[in-house]
């Protein structure tokens, strides 16, 4: 499958894969074959690359869900969906998450470039990165609740570890948009830079991101992921574990 059929397109260069929706022309509403390809990315990935940049072409992050298709009769609309038995219904959702939960992988460091509109499924979209630089044109909505819908694509847990169940429950239950200024005040933003100077800011925080060493990265990652899940006593666990690791890898003594 090529870009111009899936609509979205992975490019690696060395230690940097960039993941680009690439439906300008509606900005980059997403659809059920693009999932798919984003899911298959995480088995297409090199092995060298420890950075993953997800973009949008054009003035637009990504708009959300293209109603187009998921508001006809064919696959992937939301008429199929209905007709489904429910754990078939639920599976089929399960594989469009997979094209979002890659993201969280381990082994790598996702940042979301984004400009102008990332919402509902864009929202999610950026959500599943690690790390988010928005241009100071960035709106961001997560809609699907004006489509009598839920957001679905693993963005909820998302959002609440990032700003809390209030705030969360606020910014889903309204589905209304807020602005970079917004975003960054209350912890979604990494960066908020003006839009011309979204990709240097995003090469920049990549350079910072390779200038240290891989396995201590991969290791920082881990412990900062699962902090929130563990008690005090078992995080100074993993934080020694992670440095025993360490410590024998650099003398030459790891497995």
């Amino acid at each position: 499958m090529t870009a111009e059929t899936t609509g979205v397109r992975l490019e690696c260069d060395g230690p940097v894969a960039t993941v680009t929706l690439c439906r300008p022309d509606v900005l980059n509403a997403q659809t059920p074959a693009m999932w798919r390809a984003m899911s298959d990315f995480s088995r297409d990935l090199p092995g060298d690359v420890r950075v993953v940049v997800v973009r949008g072409e054009g003035r637009a992050f990504s708009a959300g869900l293209d109603l187009s298709v998921a508001g006809a009769s064919g696959p992937g609309s939301f008429a199929e969906l209905a007709t489904l038995p429910e754990q078939e219904c639920a599976d089929r959702i399960a594989e469009y998450q997979g094209g979002f939960t890659w993201l969280h992988r381990p082994d790598v460091v996702t940042v979301a470039a984004v400009q102008g509109h990332a919402i509902g499924a864009g929202f999610q979209l950026a959500l599943a990165c690690d790390l988010r630089v928005l241009a100071e044109d960035a709106k961001l909505s997560m809609a699907e609740v004006t489509l009598g819908l839920v957001p679905d694509l693993a963005g909820t847990g998302r959002l609440v570890d990032l700003v809390g169940y209030s705030r969360a429950l606020e910014i889903c239950a309204t589905g209304r948009r807020m602005d970079a200024a917004e975003a960054d005040r209350i912890g979604l933003a990494t960066l908020v830079v003006p839009t011309a100077e979204l990709d240097a800011a995003v090469r920049d925080l990549t350079a910072g991101l390779l200038a240290n060493d891989r396995n201590a990265v991969v290791e920082i990652k881990a412990l900062l992921a699962g902090a929130t899940g563990r008690r005090a006593a078992d995080q100074q666990r993993a934080e020694r574990e992670a440095q025993t690791r360490r410590l024998r890898d650099l003398a030459g003594r790891g497995e």
